[in-house]
């Protein structure tokens, strides 16, 4: 979808038709989550701190993110594109895999398919679409974000070398800075200069992430299509409003985020057992540590108190700018896992129980609405 959270603030309000759209937090510390098109010629991008998109584009309009009103719109996308193929892929909120194999006797050829697609999704959402075709998931991907907005990109079979010759190594997906700047050191800068490399160099020289470079450069991505990719962590994490080093306000950050990260798991009807702390420092380094338990969890207090106790065993000498809490390892939460003989079995359905009417509370007047109290 182009831009997507920004194109559904237009929607709702016309007004901001043609107008630089901002969205993201509304602290000065919060960070754009989407800028639509007119924002995007004042160099702004999503990731953006929002006191730097202010600085470049003072006269935007900058909303908050409203994430209930776009996963509605999410929602009806994805029970459209599924339409036309069984084999829809959801990668986010606003980005999905479709394997059309086999579907031109129903929907016509590939680029007839992207054009339905795209007539449907504007006729009955009001957004514009940038659809990538190719033989495989990774130039498909490429070739979305090459004409956007409202764009559509074949590569056929017979293209797919040429295209790669000259495509910049920054426009494979997952490709970061730092190993962009590694390649360019190796005088590499195209898909194409890749193909100078033997197999056993890549591996050598860049571990695991040379196979895959190596198989991009020769056009290979045997990935498949994957419907209900399965949710593999569930985290929630924010930048303070201010720095801080005080730990009573640290623990209590981790308190409520575990506590919605909690929340989530019990939405899912899933249990995880590795909980993680993440925290980013003034200087913008980052820390994060793991704890793997015995049995796996959606209690508020046993993520709670675990996330705790790696926070406290961090000594804390630089200003936290952002916190957050993660579990992972996730398993289906259908049976209750076994009790611990060591623990408190009155406490723990006392603590079960406030976590489902606290949870029934949620679902009738929302996320915020209430949370455990700080110490």
């Amino acid at each position: 979808m182009d831009a997507f959270f920004a194109a559904i603030e237009v929607l709702y309000d016309s007004s901001l038709k043609g107008k630089p759209v901002i969205v993201g937090g509304l602290s000065r510390r919060s960070v754009v989550s989407t800028a639509s098109y007119e924002a995007r010629k004042f160099g702004i991008h999503s990731a953006m701190p929002i006191f730097k998109a202010k600085e470049k584009c003072p006269q935007g309009v900058f909303l908050p993110v409203q994430m209930e009103r776009y996963k509605k719109i999410s929602r009806k996308i994805m029970g459209l594109l599924k339409d036309f193929s069984p084999l829809v892929e959801q990668v986010s909120i606003d980005e999905a895999y479709l394997d059309i194999t086999g579907t031109e006797n129903l929907f016509g050829c590939p680029e007839e398919i992207a054009r339905r697609i795209k007539e449907r999704i504007g006729k009955e959402t009001g957004l514009t679409c940038s659809i990538g075709i190719a033989p495989n998931k990774f130039m498909a991907k490429v070739a979305s974000d090459m004409n956007k907005p409202d764009g559509l990109t074949i590569i056929s079979a017979t293209e797919v070398n040429q295209f790669l010759s000259i495509l910049p190594v920054e426009k494979i997906p997952g490709v970061g800075k730092r190993a962009v700047e590694d390649l360019r050191r190796y005088g590499v800068k195209t898909v194409g200069a890749l193909k100078r490399f033997s197999k056993e160099q890549l591996l050598k020289d860049f571990g695991k992430f040379g196979l895959r470079l190596y198989n991009i450069a020769k056009g290979r991505d045997n990935e498949s299509v994957t419907p209900d990719r399965e949710i593999k962590s569930i985290s929630s994490e924010e930048t303070l409003p201010s720095d801080t080093v005080d730990l009573s306000k640290l623990r209590n950050l981790v308190k409520e985020h575990a506590e919605k990260v909690a929340w989530r798991l019990r939405k899912e009807e899933l249990k995880g057992k590795t909980v993680t702390i993440k925290i980013k420092f003034s200087d913008f380094s980052a820390f994060t540590k793991s704890h793997t338990i015995a049995e796996a969890t959606d209690s508020t207090k046993i993520i709670s108190d675990r996330a705790i106790i790696q926070l406290t065993e961090y000594p804390l000498k630089k200003k936290v700018r952002l916190i957050g809490v993660a579990v992972s390892n996730l398993d289906m939460s259908e049976k209750e896992s076994q009790l611990s003989l060591f623990v408190n079995a009155d406490k723990t359905d006392k603590e079960r129980k406030a976590d489902k009417a606290m949870d029934k509370i949620r679902g009738k007047f929302g996320g915020e609405v209430i949370k455990r109290g700080k110490e």
